[in-house]
C-alpha cells in the first residue's frame, strides 16, 4: 500500500477516535454512492454530520484543509443526498471538514471546520 493511502487510513482512524471522544456516534466509514465517497458519517445531538477527513504529514503542499475545494464538497453533498434518501428522518444535517496534521512522534493536530457549503 502506498504511503499516502496509509496516511489517509491512519487519519481516518485518528478522526474516528477524536470524534468519538468529542461525543459523536460514528454511523459509517467510507460510505460510497456511485463514484462518490463520504469519509465519515456521524451523529451528535440529533445532527447528522457528513465529514471529509484530510490528513497530511507536512505542509509542503499546504494545510490539509486547503485541499478541500468546492468540487470536493459538491461531491460530498451528492453522496449525502443519496444517504439521506436511504436513511430519511434527519431534521438537521451538517457538512464538516476534519483536517489532521501528523508530524513524526508529535501528537496529531486536529482542525475542524463546521457547516461548510460551497458557493
Amino acid at each position: 500500500m502506498s504511503w499516502h493511502i496509509q496516511l489517509g487510513k491512519r487519519g481516518e482512524q485518528l478522526a474516528k477516535a477524536y470524534l468519538t471522544e468529542k461525543g459523536f456516534l460514528i454511523l459509517s466509514v467510507n460510505w460510497k454512492y456511485s463514484r462518490y465517497e463520504i469519509d465519515l458519517i456521524a451523529s451528535k445531538e440529533e445532527v447528522l454530520h457528513f465529514i471529509e477527513v484530510k490528513t497530511r504529514s507536512n505542509e509542503r503542499f499546504g494545510l490539509p484543509e486547503e485541499s478541500v475545494d468546492k468540487q470536493k464538497m459538491r461531491r460530498l453533498m451528492k453522496a449525502a443526498d443519496q444517504y439521506l434518501y436511504l436513511h430519511p428522518g434527519w431534521k438537521w444535517v451538517q457538512y464538516d471538514v476534519l483536517a489532521i496534521t501528523i508530524r513524526g512522534n508529535q501528537a496529531p493536530r486536529f482542525f475542524v471546520i463546521e457547516d461548510v457549503y460551497p458557493d
